[in-house]
């Protein structure tokens, strides 16, 4: 096949066809037993461990290295588990080098942590493959709970209330379970079908259903819910994208990252999904990154990622900024949109570069573009929602909402930091909330 790499224009197929099972490989390939013993012997157990603190999901991170050392990875996952269901996906993409490895006490001695994130998804792995689920439902309680959406927080939630003894009904508008885990995230953090994988041994709990193709609306209401339902948790995420607010944002071309990325992630085949020649992204967190790389190991000649702020200021990790720039992402910052220039389709972005207070500098930049990918946040949709301030559900420190009887948590509500691993300690702890007040204990 020719190499089209140079041609301009939005085309699929730009690479030769084992070029895409090497760029699209696992990002961080698993440990083998020999390497997990190593790396688990690296670690002090520390007693008030700091790492344990630096965890959303509060795991005991000591006690699972140990049991890893002492050549029980299943008891580690179990430990790993009771706190986070989700840690598999959790130890392939949580920002671990900002969390648990930051606060090591060896980063901190010599600059290289215990590999913690990997260990995990030793310890999971070795028992999510063998079809293991650890966890016993309790008697059924004659409780039931919807959950609306099927992403980290809602399917923690509905494993915890399972687990319990609760009825659970899951809610999602996309055809698969999994949120953004299964439509959101880059296809070399997990690949080989893992997010649906692990949503299928989740469910081994037994007593959660799913129901996909139903989001809130007029079939759906939370009255309906509250109705047939002790108890609602809404984790339905944030489903709609903010506008860049310039002139031409209408051409065709340009694109919202969240759906490019989820076509990726949902291609039979990745080198059939069409990429630009000059991709431009706009935004600075996980989702701009994972866009920008993504369009990069398509085949786009030339990716440029642009954000209004400087570097530090950046959602996205250190390590994940080095990781685009090393796969030939130039960064860019200080540079606001200011107009989208093509006959049609789009040609040229424009930006205004920026000062620290967002005020014009009065010199621009002009990039050439025949793709543009906005990842610049998004919003939450719904009618009839609990109280919203700053675009999200005002929640306490149980999750509870406004309307009695009913918890939200992850992206959708307040307080969160946008990362997997903290949504799915929130819809746990909602849902130890919701099983304290069905069991009348509060």
């Amino acid at each position: 096949m020719p190499d089209t790499t140079f041609d301009p224009g939005i085309k699929a197929a730009r690479l030769e066809p084992q070029a895409y099972e090497e760029n699209f490989s696992d990002l961080h390939p698993a440990l083998g037993g020999h390497e997990a013993m190593v790396a688990a012997d690296r670690c002090y157990f520390c007693h008030d461990a700091p790492c344990i603190t630096a965890c959303p999901t509060d795991i005991d991170i000591p006690l699972f290295i140990r049991q890893i050392a002492t050549g029980t990875p299943d008891a580690a996952a179990k430990t790993i588990l009771s706190q986070n269901i989700m840690g598999g996906m959790c130890a392939r993409v949580c920002p671990t080098e900002q969390l648990c490895e930051q606060a090591c006490v060896r980063e901190l001695a010599e600059g290289k942590p215990v590999l913690i994130g990997q260990l995990q998804r030793y310890a999971t792995d070795h028992l999510q493959a063998q079809g293991i689920h650890p966890f016993v439902r309790a008697e059924a309680t004659g409780k039931r709970v919807a959950v609306v959406g099927a992403g980290p927080a809602g399917l923690s939630a509905a494993h915890r209330l399972a687990m319990l003894g609760h009825d659970v009904v899951v809610y999602d508008t996309r055809a698969k379970a999994g949120g953004l885990n299964e439509y959101g995230i880059a296809t070399y953090k997990t690949p080989d079908g893992f997010a649906q994988g692990e949503v299928d041994w989740l469910l081994k709990i037994g007593g959660i259903t799913i129901e996909t193709g139903r989001a809130l609306g007029p079939d759906l209401t939370l009255e309906t819910l509250k109705a047939e339902f002790d108890a609602v948790f809404l984790g339905m995420g944030l489903g709609g994208v903010n506008a860049l607010g310039v002139e031409g944002e209408d051409k065709d071309g340009v694109l919202d990252a969240v759906d490019f990325i989820a076509e990726l992630r949902q291609a039979s085949d990745v080198a059939q999904v069409p990429i630009g020649r000059d991709v431009v992204v706009i935004g600075g967190g996980m989702t701009a990154v994972d866009a920008a790389v993504q369009a990069k190991l398509l085949g786009a000649l030339n990716v440029t990622l642009v954000y209004r702020r400087g570097r530090d200021r950046m959602n996205a990790s250190p390590f994940e900024q080095d990781l685009a720039a090393s796969k030939g992402v130039r960064i860019v910052t200080h540079a606001s949109p200011k107009a989208v220039h093509g006959n049609g389709a789009v040609r040229e972005i424009e930006f205004d570069y920026v000062g620290e207070d967002m005020t014009p500098s009065g010199q621009t930049l002009r990039l050439p573009a025949d793709q543009v990918f906005k990842a610049i946040g998004q919003t939450l949709e719904g009618d009839g929602l609990p109280t919203i301030e700053r675009g999200k559900i005002v929640v306490d420190a149980n999750g509870r909402t406004s309307v009695q009887g009913i918890w939200a948590g992850g992206d959708c509500a307040s307080g969160g930091d946008d990362l997997t691993v903290t949504a799915v300690a929130e819809g746990r702890d909602a849902a130890m909330d919701i099983h304290l007040i069905l069991s009348g204990s509060v």
